[in-house]
C-alpha cells in the first residue's frame, strides 16, 4: 500500500467529477490573502479545502481508509510470529526494525500513544523485535532500553501476553503462566466464563490461545535475554497469594486447580477439546484469510492451527499468511508499520457524512460510489452475535474489509446515517438495506436499554478477573457513544418515539457524569462521549434547554482551551483530573463543536473560537496535523490514532456550522 499525505492508503484517483465541483456555489469565500476573513468565510474556505482533499483520497471502488496507527507491539508480534513459523525474511525484519526504532523514546522505552509514558510490555516486545532484526544488545539504543526494562521490574513485571510470546522461544517458562484449558470451548453458554462471556475480540484471541497453552511449544531461541531480567538467576521470584476472600484470591486458587487438572486431564477429552477449538478457529476465518479483520486473533490462530498439524502449505494457513501483509503499510522511508486492523467501512461512512454535511450535492458521483460500496458490504449471514439472538435476521455492517462474523452496532448506525445523505440511483435497494440494518440494531439492544459494540448483554465482570486477562478490556457492555449513534440513527429513521429508542435515551440520561459529560468508550474520552450523545439526544427530540443538554454545554465551555480548541489526553481514563484536558486536536475540537452546534450554541463565542482554531490550524493542502491518539481499542490499554479522524470530523463540524444543522435532520 502507498501512504498519502494524511496517512490514508490505497489508490488515489482524482475527483470523480471535477466539473461538479465540491461545495455549492453559495459557499463563495474570500481568496487567501485578500484581507481578514470572518468566522463564516474562514469556515467555508477550510471546508472547501478539506472536502477537496477528502474527495481526492477516495479509492476508485468508492471507499476511504486512513492508516490505523497503534503501537509497536503489532510490529514486534508480527516478527515473532514469522520467526516462530520459520518465515521471517531479512527485508521484512529490516523494514519493521526501521519503524520500531523510530518510535523509541529518549529514555529508551516505547510508549503506547503519542506523548504517553513508557510501557514495559511494549518496550520488551520492541526490544526483542530489534534483536531479531540484528540490533546488538550493546548498541546504545538497546542498552538504554534494557536498563529501562530492568528499572521497571524486568520481564517478570510484563503482562501475560508478552510472557506468552517469550515462552514460545524459551525466554520464559510456561509453568509460570496462568492456565487456559482448551476444555473452555465445551462450557455451555449459560455457564460462567464460557467463551461467549468474553467480548468478541477477546473470544477470538482466547480460543486459539487455549490450544497454545495446552501444547506449550518452544522454538529454539536465537539469543538469550538475560539483560532484561532484574536477576537472571531468579527471573520470576515467588509472589504471595492474594487473600482468599478477594476476587483475585479466588481466581488465583482457580488457576492452581487448573494446574492440577492439567496433569490429570483425560487425554480423549483434551484431544476432543483441541479439535473443537481448531474447528471453531477455521470456521471463523474470513474469505481473505484473516480472522475478524484484526491482528491479534490472526496471529494466535495461525500458531494454534500450526500446532494442530496444519502445515504452511495448507490452504487455511497459506491464506492466513498471505493476509498478514495486507495489514502492513510501507512508509516513504521504507519503514513497515503493521495495523492492528483496518477501518474502511467506518472511514467511508464518516467521510460521506462529512462531505454531505459540508454541502456536497447528495447525488455527487463520489457519494454515490461510496454508497454503492457500503451497500455491498452489508453482512447478510449470522455470526457469533446470533448465539444470544438466534432468531434475529442479519443486516449489520462491520468495521473492516472482511469481517462477516462480527458486524457491530456502531458501524451499522453510522452507515445508515451516511446512506440517508446520498441520493442513490436505486432507492429501493437503499431502503431494503437500511430496513435490515435498523431491524438488526434494534434486535441487538441490551437489557438495560443501551447498546454494546458487538454483542448483547456482554456484561459479566468475571472475565476481567481471570489472571490471563491483563491485556485490556475483555467484555463489551453498552457504552454511551455507541448507544448515542444508534439513538441518532433511529431518530433519523422516524423512530424517536419508539419504546426501544426511548429506553436508549433513558439509559443515556442515566449515564451522564456529574460534571455534565459522558464517558467515551471508543474515542478519547469525555469529549468523544459528549460529542456523540448531545447530537443524538437533540435529534431524538430533547430540547436544547433540557437540563442534561445544558449541563453538557456548561462542561464543554469549562474545558475549552485558551487557544479556542479542545483536547483530551488519554490519561483521563485513569485520572479524573485529566477529563477534558489536553492539547487541542482537530478531531476533539470537532466533537465539542458538534455537541455545541446541536445544542443551539452556533452564535456563541465558544463556537466561533473553536471554528477559528480549526480554520487557523488547517494546512494548505486541506488537512490537519494530529499526532495525538484520539481513538481507543481498550481505554488506556490500547490506543488508536485514526489518521482520517483529523479530516472527517473537522469537515463535519465546519459543515454544520455553515449550515446550522446536520443534513440528516433535514433528510426525513
Amino acid at each position: 500500500m502507498t501512504a498519502t499525505t494524511d496517512g490514508s492508503t490505497g489508490a488515489l484517483p482524482s475527483r470523480a467529477d471535477p466539473a461538479a465541483g465540491t461545495l455549492p456555489a453559495d459557499h463563495a469565500v474570500r481568496p487567501p490573502g485578500d484581507g481578514p476573513a470572518g468566522p463564516r468565510e474562514a469556515a467555508a474556505l477550510a471546508a472547501r479545502r478539506a472536502a477537496d482533499h477528502l474527495l481526492a483520497t477516495q479509492d476508485a471502488e468508492g471507499w476511504w481508509k486512513g492508516d490505523l496507527e497503534t503501537n509497536v507491539t503489532m510490529d514486534a508480534e508480527d516478527l515473532l510470529l514469522r520467526q516462530f513459523l520459520g518465515i521471517l525474511d531479512e527485508d521484512t525484519a529490516r523494514a519493521a526494525a526501521l519503524y520500531v526504532r523510530g518510535k523509541q523514546r529518549e529514555d529508551g522505552a516505547w510508549d503506547t500513544f503519542h506523548g504517553g509514558p513508557g510501557d514495559l510490555s511494549a518496550t520488551v516486545e520492541a526490544y526483542v523485535a530489534l534483536r531479531l532484526a540484528g540490533d546488538a544488545p550493546d548498541a546504545p539504543h538497546m542498552a538504554r532500553a534494557a536498563a529501562w526494562v530492568r528499572e521497571q521490574g524486568g520481564i517478570a513485571a510484563t503482562r501475560v501476553f508478552t510472557r506468552i510470546w517469550l515462552a514460545l522461544f524459551g525466554w520464559w517458562p510456561w509453568r509460570d503462566l496462568p492456565e487456559l484449558p482448551p476444555e473452555l470451548i465445551f462450557l455451555p453458554k449459560w455457564f460462567p466464563l464460557n467463551i461467549y462471556d468474553f467480548g468478541c475480540w477477546a473470544r477470538q484471541t482466547i480460543v486459539p490461545l487455549t490450544v497454545v497453552s495446552a501444547e506449550r511449544p518452544v522454538r529454539p531461541a536465537p539469543f538469550a535475554l538475560d539483560e532484561l531480567h532484574t536477576d537472571p538467576a531468579e527471573p520470576n521470584p515467588p509472589r504471595p497469594h492474594a487473600p482468599l476472600a478477594s476476587w483475585d484470591g479466588v481466581f488465583q486458587r482457580l488457576d492452581d486447580a487448573l494446574r492440577r487438572y492439567r496433569t490429570a486431564a483425560p487425554r480423549p477429552l483434551r484431544r476432543a477439546a483441541m479439535n473443537a477449538a481448531g474447528r471453531w478457529i477455521v470456521e471463523r476465518q474470513e474469505n481473505d484469510g484473516c480472522w475478524g479483520g484484526i491482528q491479534p486473533p490472526h496471529v494466535y490462530s495461525l500458531i494454534a492451527l500450526h500446532l494442530l498439524g496444519y502445515d504452511l502449505g495448507h490452504p487455511v494457513m497459506r491464506a492466513g499468511i498471505e493476509a498478514l501483509d495486507r495489514f502492513a503499510v510501507r512508509r516513504d522511508n521504507g519503514a513497515r508499520m503493521v495495523e492492528a486492523c483496518q477501518s474502511p467501512v467506518w472511514d467511508t461512512c464518516l467521510a460521506v457524512i462529512a462531505l454531505a454535511d459540508a454541502g456536497l450535492p447528495a447525488d455527487h458521483p463520489g457519494l454515490v460510489r461510496a454508497a454503492d460500496w457500503m451497500l455491498g458490504e452489508q453482512v447478510v449471514r449470522p455470526g457469533d452475535w446470533s448465539v444470544r439472538r438466534p432468531g434475529l435476521p442479519p443486516g449489520g455492517w462491520a468495521f473492516e474489509f472482511h469481517n462477516d462474523n462480527y458486524p457491530d452496532m456502531d458501524d451499522t448506525a453510522e452507515v445508515v446515517l451516511a446512506l440517508r445523505r446520498v441520493r442513490h440511483h436505486d432507492p429501493e435497494r437503499v431502503e431494503h438495506a437500511v430496513a435490515r440494518g435498523v431491524r438488526w440494531n434494534l434486535g441487538m439492544q441490551s437489557a438495560g436499554g443501551g447498546w454494546g459494540a458487538f454483542d448483547v448483554d456482554n456484561t459479566s465482570a468475571l472475565p476481567n478477573r481471570l489472571p490471563f486477562c491483563d491485556f485490556g478490556e475483555v467484555i463489551d457492555p453498552p457504552s454511551a457513544d455507541v448507544t448515542a449513534h444508534v439513538v441518532e440513527m433511529l431518530a433519523v429513521e422516524g423512530l424517536a418515539d419508539d419504546p426501544r429508542t426511548r429506553r436508549g435515551i433513558d439509559w443515556l440520561l442515566r449515564e451522564q457524569e456529574p460534571d455534565g459529560s459522558w464517558f467515551g468508550r471508543w474515542g478519547v474520552n469525555y469529549l468523544y462521549g459528549t460529542g456523540s450523545v448531545v447530537p443524538a439526544l437533540v435529534a431524538a427530540g430533547l430540547p436544547a434547554g433540557h437540563p442534561a443538554i445544558r449541563r453538557a454545554v456548561a462542561w464543554l465551555h469549562r474545558v475549552q482551551n485558551a487557544d479556542g480548541g479542545w483536547g483530551e489526553d488519554l490519561r483521563s481514563y485513569r485520572e479524573a483530573g485529566w477529563a477534558g484536558r489536553g492539547d487541542s486536536t482537530a478531531s476533539q475540537t470537532a466533537w465539542a463543536l458538534m455537541a455545541l452546534l446541536a445544542a443551539g450554541e452556533r452564535e456563541t463565542a465558544a463556537v466561533e473560537r473553536g471554528v477559528a482554531w480549526l480554520a487557523a490550524t488547517q494546512r494548505e493542502d486541506g488537512t490537519w496535523d494530529e499526532p495525538q491518539f484520539t481513538g481507543t481499542g481498550f481505554p488506556w490499554d490500547f490506543s488508536i490514532n485514526y489518521h482520517l479522524y483529523r479530516q472527517v470530523f473537522p469537515l463535519t463540524a465546519l459543515g454544520r456550522y455553515l449550515h446550522g444543522e446536520p443534513f440528516a435532520a433535514k433528510a426525513r
